[in-house]
């Protein structure tokens, strides 16, 4: 699962998630990406869900890009334990998601693959999503 190997404070204030994403909005990489349509947070967990069941559909057709990854520690107190003593021990990463990232990239031969394969992806996630072409630049 992936996780940062170091991190300059331990705990992190939950935040808010307003707005659009302003970076990493666009198709870079590969011809097709699966496209953010709500705000969220993506568990490291799920991101390795999605990667697994991507390359699954994709094998040796094509090739796969990750473009988040999940570097907010999310916190929890232990089950049953009274208010106070201090925010609870971070407990998993996740990835903050704005509407319109980018949040994987495939290159694969045919479109019908690539959708196949973010169909599939699009159900290990917690928001709503959509599948995305690459545009050329000057058409």
């Amino acid at each position: 699962m992936l996780a940062p190997r170091k991190v300059k404070h331990r705990k992190q204030h939950t935040g808010r998630m307003k707005g659009l994403a302003t970076r990493g909005n666009a198709v870079s990489f590969g011809h097709y990406g699966l496209k953010a349509l709500e705000p969220g947070w993506i568990s490291s967990r799920q991101i390795e869900a999605v990667r697994v069941a991507i390359t699954r559909k994709v094998r040796k057709h094509g090739k796969m890009w990750i473009r988040i990854f999940p570097d907010k520690p999310i916190t929890k107190k232990p089950a049953e334990t009274r208010m106070g003593k201090g925010k609870g021990a971070p407990e998993y990463w996740v990835a903050v998601v704005k509407p319109g990232r980018i949040l994987f990239e495939v290159e694969v031969t045919n479109e019908e693959q690539a959708k196949e394969a973010f169909s599939t992806a699009a159900h290990k996630l917690p928001i709503k999503t959509k599948i995305v072409a690459r545009r050329e630049v000057g058409a």
